[in-house]
């Protein structure tokens, strides 16, 4: 970490929670977010962006950062309210909740991106890479990956044609051919343009 990512209120910082967001791009499912305090008596080797992971690491992650946080919360909103207000506005929401979640109330949250979460009581900054550069965001972004990737699969089992479990939800060329071949499902976000698209042509 370079000390030119944090502000002088960060460097004072003691309780810093990470958050970071998943599944924003997906037509299908909640957007997930997961706020971490990690414990500086308890570091964990290999925090990175989730997505740079394989799936085998990024579960032994999971298990320790549960093990070792001084807290962490995961927490969504669904594809009904990313409709209802939009998927950044959800996405919002879902931070919030996730930062609200926690056991222990953190003096600064830092978040991946370029826009600060609205909405809450304490310091906020964001931090673009903040997932590949801080680790407890990196730690938020493994957890909420993993809950999100769940959710999938769970819904792959509910809906097996459409194949969820291979392209998690994201508008792949698979995903797609499903998509306009059986018609949205209730999970399918219905203001995505795709999704309208394939409502129409029903």
């Amino acid at each position: 970490m370079q000390n030119d990512l944090f502000s002088e209120l960060a460097k004072d910082a003691q309780l810093v929670a990470g958050v970071d967001e998943v599944g924003r791009g997906p037509l299908v499912g909640s957007v997930v977010a997961a706020a971490v305090i990690l414990d500086p008596e308890q570091p964990i080797e290999g925090l990175r962006d989730s997505k740079k992971l394989s799936d085998k690491k990024r579960a032994i992650l999971e298990v320790e950062i549960k093990q070792k946080a001084l807290a962490w919360a995961v927490a969504e909103a669904t594809a009904s309210e990313i409709d209802d207000i939009n998927i950044l506005q959800a996405s919002f929401l879902a931070m919030r909740r996730a930062i609200e979640g926690l056991t222990t109330q953190p003096e600064l949250v830092m978040v991946d991106g370029n826009k600060p979460v609205t909405g809450i009581t304490m310091p906020c900054e964001a931090i673009v890479k903040g997932d590949d550069l801080i680790p407890a965001i990196s730690a938020a972004s493994i957890l909420a990956k993993e809950f999100r990737d769940r959710q999938m699969l769970e819904l792959a089992k509910q809906y097996p044609d459409y194949e969820f479990n291979k392209h998690k939800g994201y508008p792949t060329k698979l995903h797609m051919e499903k998509l306009q071949a059986l018609g949205p499902i209730e999970q399918h976000r219905k203001s995505f343009k795709p999704v309208i698209r394939a409502l129409e042509s029903r």
